[in-house]
Formats: C-alpha cells, sequence, structure tokens
C-alpha cells in the first residue's frame, strides 16, 4: 500500500521543491512532474512529489488529517 499526502510548494530549487504540509517543510524531489509552480499542491510519496492535484482536494484531504488526528486525542 503506498500513502502520498497533499503539499503545497512554497519554494523552487532546480529539480527540488520546498512543501509545506500542515505547517512543517520538507525538500522533495519534482524530477517526475512537468510544470510545478510555487503556489501548487502536488502528492508527496517517499520525498518526491509525483502527482500535481487540484487545490480544493488538497485542502479537504488536509481537512480530514486534522480532523482524525484531533479524534485521536
Amino acid at each position: 500500500m503506498c500513502v502520498s499526502i497533499p503539499a503545497k510548494v512554497i519554494a523552487l530549487h532546480g529539480d527540488m521543491a520546498e512543501v509545506s504540509v500542515s505547517g512543517n517543510t520538507f525538500r522533495a524531489g519534482i524530477q517526475l512532474l512537468d510544470d510545478v509552480r510555487e503556489g501548487d499542491y502536488v502528492l508527496l510519496h517517499a520525498g518526491f512529489a509525483i502527482q500535481k492535484i487540484d487545490p480544493g482536494e488538497a485542502e479537504e484531504t488536509l481537512k480530514m488529517f486534522r480532523e482524525m488526528n484531533q479524534d485521536g486525542e
């Protein structure tokens, strides 16, 4: 099973991007995608952006993750 999480691209550095997930930042390889821009949302898996996704879909998924985390407290 593969798990990927939505991440917002906040900066580009060649074939790497700085991405944000719930306030945490990570470096992600963007070699698998074309035309990635700051502000895009991508699915992040094992340190790589594997797909660009719709911002609304990304926000909805992140909202679900936050709600699941709150239920587990």
